[in-house]
């Protein structure tokens, strides 16, 4: 019998009304932050909103989660792309890890271009903490293109 990892994922509560297409379609596909789960079985045990600023939903949904069976909790490529990208990421990062030792992956799907030459014109991520938050959802351009 094959393990399965069990992820959940936390999205920017603007977007609350979002279905998940472009996460789905990244996990089916493997690719963003999902490609870390190549030739792997993943089932999604969780998925919400933060539920606003300064994320009141953290503690609640990622303590389902983990009741769920969680191991991995990825906080949506929302949070990183949205304008401005959310500017608690770090600390929720951070809360999770520590208080329900969890594994935390920034991003989902890949950075869509339009908004990853939108930041690069605006220089939002030139920093170093910024360069490895990103890191897990960069593409090549066709790829980025996709998701648009």
């Amino acid at each position: 019998m094959k393990e399965t990892t069990k992820i959940g994922i936390i999205i920017c509560d603007r977007y609350r009304r979002c279905a998940g297409g472009k996460c789905f379609r990244s996990l089916r596909n493997r690719e963003g932050a999902f490609k870390r789960y190549k030739n792997m079985e993943v089932e999604t045990v969780g998925y919400t909103s933060c539920d606003g600023c300064p994320g009141g939903n953290i503690e609640y949904a990622v303590d389902e989660m983990k009741g769920n069976g969680a191991e991995v909790v990825h906080l949506a490529t929302g949070l990183v792309v949205g304008y401005p990208p959310c500017p608690h990421i770090v600390y929720f990062h951070d809360f999770i890890e520590k208080r329900y030792g969890l594994e935390v992956v920034y991003g989902t799907h890949p950075i869509p271009k339009k908004y990853l030459d939108m930041h690069k014109k605006m220089g939002t991520w030139d920093t170093p903490e910024w360069s490895q938050i990103i890191e897990p959802t960069m593409a090549d351009e066709a790829t980025g293109s996709a998701y648009d």
